[in-house]
């Protein structure tokens, strides 16, 4: 697959496996800017633009949720990938309260760590070779969406979407007024259905219910047991 030379910005204060990880990322031809900390890490956020940031969760001088919240703060779509030697759930929700899109557990393999990177980055404008066109602009009740730019216009209030935010709303634009399956939507847009992959989902369905909950002819129902549909004329 053609990266193009995505930009990723990946922070680890276990220098062993940092370097590895780095090596592993500049084989396979993504420019990779390794920090070891938090505070230079988001020092090199403020002065580049990144396709894709791999945070540890726990790192000196400022850590990965802190520096989650911080990069939010200046860019709402770039992807972020948590790396966790935590197990506790608790965490990894956390993780995703602060804006992160996906999460890996320590020890992982280069090859999954690949493959999610590849995941959103097919999934972005740089690395967007798929082969059919999808829709990219949405009318949902009185709600407009553009998923092209990360936009949702609800009772005249913009609010721009995170990547996964809005990937999962034109899911739910395409499926319109169908019951959608929990482990359907996993794997089509997180690749896996495990418990965690499951929790996320209800934190980024609990998000986008915020955005529409202005205009009353658009809800996601929860269909107990089994999933979620998108009610909207």
């Amino acid at each position: 697959m053609e990266n193009r030379a995505a930009k990723i910005l990946y922070v680890e204060d276990d220098l062993n496996l940092g370097y590895v990880t780095t090596d592993n990322l500049q084989l396979h031809g993504f420019n990779t800017t390794f920090c070891k900390d938090g505070k230079s890490a988001l020092e090199a956020f403020k002065k580049e633009s990144f396709d894709l940031c791999i945070l540890d969760v726990m790192l000196p001088e400022m850590d990965g949720f802190e520096l989650a919240k911080a990069i939010r703060e200046r860019d709402k779509n770039v992807p972020i990938i948590f790396l966790t030697a935590k197990t506790m759930k608790e965490d990894k929700i956390a993780g995703f309260k602060t804006g992160a899109d996906d999460y890996m557990t320590k020890p992982f393999s280069i090859e999954e760590l690949l493959m999610r990177i590849n995941v959103f980055l097919k999934r972005s404008k740089v690395n967007a070779i798929d082969g059919g066109v999808q829709p990219t602009q949405f009318i949902i009740g009185k709600c407009k969406f553009d998923f092209d730019n990360l936009k949702l216009e609800v009772a005249k209030k913009t609010n721009e979407l995170t990547q996964k935010e809005a990937e999962l709303l034109r899911y739910f634009c395409e499926n319109k007024n169908r019951v959608l399956k929990r482990d359907e939507i996993l794997k089509n847009l997180w690749g896996d259905d495990d418990y965690f992959m499951g929790r996320s989902l209800d934190v980024f369905v609990s998000r986008l219910r915020k955005y529409l909950k202005e205009d009353t002819t658009v809800s996601i129902e929860n269909i107990h047991g089994v999933g979620f549909k998108l009610n909207a004329v």
